[in-house]
């Protein structure tokens, strides 16, 4: 078995520490009806939460008007998207509550417990009274209700990393959670698609009026579909390995301190996470969740050519994220964030100035520039950042890691950005914005650990058929012969 350089020594290190070569039972062989399921339910989960953002930041503007009349059209827009980031002040906290019970219950149950409350707070959103109707009552049940969807996504995203990466094969780990951040943008992409179709078939008046409430209500009928598709899932593997081998009371014990473990035994593999998660999700959500409103708002042009133009953008991500994530199993996750880093110091201006050039084709090239660099940063995270940490800590770690990032530099972003626009008069702070996570990224993946094919920390080798099982058993043993001899030779 031809293996990389990375999963050798990883490999070699397992066999130093067993004393042997790998067994049958030292292997888990995945099925693949299970590992579809996974995959299949993991990223539905991923296609509600992001078909809400999608809808929320193409009706940016309406939701201002709707929630917030008495403002300028400037204030309105600023105060819809503070309203879109509180729900991100109260992700980490949902990550501190169901990443624990993720390590210690399942994650199959903190799954479906997540998306039912996804779906609770989204439609809860359609059925609110404006402000025309119960007055500062309204603005604030927005308020509860985003954040609501928070408290959720807070064990959402971790969780279904988490859960996908201990499902998946260490060969293609990184295609197959690749289809959770595809169900992402697909998701999105099924939002704006939604909200485009209702600008171009309504009026203003009508959109203001209820227009804007049918892309909510449908959260309803998709919760329903999600939570059947959840409750019909196994425990993962590694999950179920951690308990079969004696490891319950160890596992609680960590969930029980959970916190104050992983900053204190983890901080290096956090700082990690954070530092992916920033360059990831500021690029993610300056280009779903910035961008409609900056054509519209800063550059002045109709909803409707500015929904079209991003929802494009969307289209070529789904296309291009499986293959990336394919790509990113044989050069490694590390090259791929790098030179996406890179590209995105050297792009980030001229991508704006094309978006903000006249005519048609231009902006069309300057979002596709933008959704390239996305789809490269998405394509690996979902198989990156669960590798980071040990199975017993590997739900409540990604909580921490990813949902305080996200919080503090993701969800901020639109809020930020429009701030720093509307403060300074430069229509190019997005660009700089975007500079900036550039280099941050670029720092963080020098210090990041290959993981492309390797077994997940604390996990068996996993596999995708017996055949690949009887294949990595006799690797194990040139390698453990290998490693015996060695230290003789070196001793010669």
């Amino acid at each position: 078995m031809d293996l990389p350089h990375q999963v050798r020594e990883e490999l070699t290190h397992r066999l130093r520490r067993n004393r042997g070569a790998f067994r049958k039972d030292d292997v888990q062989v995945v099925e693949s009806p299970l590992l579809k399921r996974a995959v299949g339910a993991s990223a539905l989960g991923n296609c509600m939460e992001w078909f809400d953002f999608g809808v929320y930041s193409y009706l940016a503007a309406t939701l201002g008007k709707v929630f917030f009349p008495g403002a300028s059209p400037a204030a309105q827009v600023i105060s819809s998207f503070a309203t879109f980031a509180a729900a991100f002040v109260v992700r980490p906290l949902g990550g501190l509550v169901f990443g624990p019970l993720g390590d210690r219950l399942g994650r199959q149950k903190v799954l479906a417990t997540t998306m039912i409350m996804m779906a609770i707070g989204t439609f809860a959103i359609g059925v609110i009274p404006g402000y025309s109707t119960i007055g500062i009552a309204a603005p604030i049940l927005l308020l509860v209700a985003r954040m609501v969807q928070g408290f959720s996504t807070g064990g959402e995203y971790g969780g279904a990393t988490t859960f996908v990466a201990e499902y998946s094969p260490d060969r293609r780990r990184g295609f197959l959670s690749s289809w959770l951040d595809f169900g992402t943008f697909v998701g999105y992409a099924l939002g704006s698609a939604l909200v485009t179709v209702l600008n171009l078939l309504l009026s203003d008046a009508e959109m203001l009026s209820w227009g804007w409430r049918i892309p909510f209500l449908v959260a309803g009928p998709l919760g329903v579909i999600g939570l059947y598709m959840r409750l019909k899932l196994e425990e993962s593997p590694a999950f179920q390995q951690q308990l079969d081998e004696h490891e319950k009371s160890l596992a609680q014990e960590s969930a029980g301190s959970e916190f104050k473990d992983i900053i204190k035994k983890h901080w290096a593999p956090l700082l990690i996470c954070m530092g992916l998660v920033l360059l990831y999700n500021v690029t993610n959500y300056m280009v779903t969740g910035y961008l409609p409103t900056y054509q519209t708002e800063t550059l002045g042009r109709s909803s409707s050519s500015a929904d079209v133009l991003v929802l494009i953008g969307m289209v070529w991500i789904v296309i291009l994220i499986t293959f990336l994530g394919r790509l990113s199993d044989r050069i490694g996750r590390r090259p791929l964030y790098g030179w996406a880093a890179v590209a995105m110091i050297i792009l980030a201006i001229p991508a704006f100035l094309l978006i903000k050039a006249t005519g048609t084709w231009m902006p069309i090239l300057g979002v596709l520039i933008l959704s390239t660099l996305l789809a490269c940063f998405a394509a690996p995270s979902a198989a990156t950042l669960p590798a980071l940490f040990p199975t017993a800590v590997r739900y409540a770690a990604m909580g921490i890691g990813f949902n305080f990032a996200v919080a503090a530099f993701g969800g901020t972003t639109p809020l930020v950005t429009a701030a720093l626009v509307g403060a300074t008069g430069n229509d190019l702070m997005p660009a700089y914005y975007l500079m900036l996570a550039g280099v941050i990224g670029l720092i963080t993946v020098k210090f990041l650990p290959e993981s492309a094919q390797v077994p997940l920390r604390g996990s068996q080798p996993m596999v995708g058929s017996n055949e690949e099982r009887r294949e990595l058993i006799t690797t194990s043993k040139e390698l453990y012969d290998l490693a015996k001899d060695r230290p003789a030779a070196d001793r010669g």
